[in-house]
């Protein structure tokens, strides 16, 4: 993320992921995505870091969630070997 911030508005962050600003919210608050809060209203910035972090993970997750559940096609095609 060449040139990004060091820390992101909620709303930058739903831009990078594609999603909306009430889904970062809940993954704040879920504590899935690393956040603080500044200021005296309270607003949320994401570090940048903690953003490629989530990202990181997510796709650990992913991968892990696609080892452990083969897609139906991968089963056919292991019991015609």
């Amino acid at each position: 993320m060449a040139g990004t911030p060091r820390f992101l508005t909620l709303a930058d962050v739903a831009e990078v992921l594609n999603t909306s600003s009430a889904q970062v919210y809940a993954m704040v608050r879920r504590g899935e995505l690393e956040a603080i809060k500044i200021g005296g209203r309270g607003q949320w910035r994401v570090e940048a870091t903690k953003l490629e972090d989530y990202i990181a993970r997510a796709y650990q997750s992913t991968r892990e969630f696609v080892d452990e559940h083969p897609f139906a096609d991968d089963v056919v095609d292991a019991e015609a070997e």
